[in-house]
């Protein structure tokens, strides 16, 4: 940069450290918002009456029309960096102390069961009884696998029968095949939705399978429709770990919630910084396309600080040389003082007020002294 315009721009900066009124020249209004955008704050006297900041404003527009675009809805994860962060919130769950015994699923092959759209006789449910009862007697002696058989013979012979299948998933938790005894409860439920043996049956069957929850639920209902100290002994084990199951996903709900709005405000806060910088590169640039080549520091094609775009009222041409004047102790002293800068700032917008100025005792001699240097530029 040439070293002559870098001396012009110190001094016009020390202007404006000395005289900030200088900077409310609407010419040099993109150097008072060149340095609002660096964050400067900038004192009051840089700016007309009634006139505040702008260029915070026009930020935090911009800034906020990038916000409108962010839907929580449809948040996703961009960059590496976003995910490489992600990863250090990832949650662990903690495991939970439960008690109860709960067995190995049993993997057999299902049972047979009743084809429900045969026609079933009055001897059939005679004969479905006949083979109930066999089953019954050999539960008594512990003879569980010759129950299963004579159940089994019961519901072919009657499959609408909810009870038949109820009885069978009773004798199946007695050999500890939760599955099997599960499937012939949903059996006796389908023909029965109110079978409290149906319930009872399938929530003892889920419980030792460790399904706590889905146990609780099925044990409750079968205590509603008919209640028997075996449901209520089975709901004391099951209904704390059930209790210890929803309280730990309420947890971790709240947890994935927590984090999942971290990840969106995250993601919100890059997008502002993205825009932020979009701005400041926009500012720039658009400061640098409309900066003119030549003349005063800070946009003044041979203009004088304060507000004169080159040239003084009476028509005298602006191609001045400047550093006559910046060099002039006695005019950057007049433009120190803010009454002799009002009153240049008036006849520079008013031509005409150029007469009553002329009495002034510390307004005159400025002008006539400026006049006499724009004259010798001519």
């Amino acid at each position: 940069m040439d070293a002559a315009k870098v001396t012009e721009l110190k001094l016009f900066v020390e202007q404006c450290k000395k005289n900030p009124a200088v900077l409310t020249d609407p010419s040099i209004s993109f150097f008072r918002d060149y340095l609002e955008s660096l964050g400067a704050k900038l004192p009051p006297a840089a700016y007309m009456p009634g006139e505040s900041p702008r260029t915070r404003d026009a930020k935090s527009q911009m800034v906020d029309d990038m916000d409108e675009d962010l839907d929580e809805d449809d948040f996703s994860t961009k960059g590496s960096a976003s995910v490489e962060h992600e990863s250090d919130d990832e949650i662990v769950e903690s495991d939970i102390e439960l008690e109860g015994e709960t067995v190995e699923p049993d993997n057999d092959l299902p049972q047979k069961m009743g084809d429900p759209s045969i026609e079933v006789t009055e001897e059939s449910r005679d004969a479905s009884q006949e083979s109930k009862g066999k089953a019954i007697e050999a539960i008594s002696e512990g003879k569980l696998d010759e129950a299963i058989e004579h159940l089994t013979e019961a519901i072919l012979l009657n499959p609408t029968s909810a009870i038949m299948y109820a009885t069978r998933a009773s004798v199946y938790i007695k050999m500890k095949k939760p599955n099997a005894a599960i499937r012939d409860a949903n059996a006796a439920l389908e023909i029965n939705p109110d079978s409290a043996k149906g319930y009872k049956s399938r929530g003892i069957a889920l419980a030792m399978l460790g399904k706590w929850e889905e146990a609780a639920k099925d044990l409750h209902l079968a205590s509603k429709l008919d209640y028997d100290e075996e449901i209520s002994a089975v709901l004391k084990k099951v209904e704390p770990n059930a209790h210890k199951i929803e309280e730990h996903h309420r947890k971790y709900e709240r947890l994935q919630k927590e984090r999942e709005e971290k990840k969106i405000e995250r993601e919100r806060q890059r997008r502002r910084a993205e825009a932020q910088a979009a701005y400041e590169k926009a500012k720039m640039k658009e400061q640098s396309s409309s900066r003119p080549s030549g003349g005063m520091p800070g946009g003044f094609p041979g203009g004088m600080p304060g507000g004169f775009p080159g040239a003084m009222p009476g028509g005298v041409p602006g191609n001045i040389d400047m550093s006559k004047i910046l060099n002039d102790p006695e005019l950057m002293a007049a433009f120190n003082d803010p009454e002799v800068m009002a009153a240049l700032q008036d006849v520079m917008n008013n031509p005409a007020s150029f007469a009553k100025h002329q009495a002034n005792p510390k307004v005159a001699p400025v002008i006539a002294k400026m006049m006499g240097k724009f004259a010798g530029s001519v």
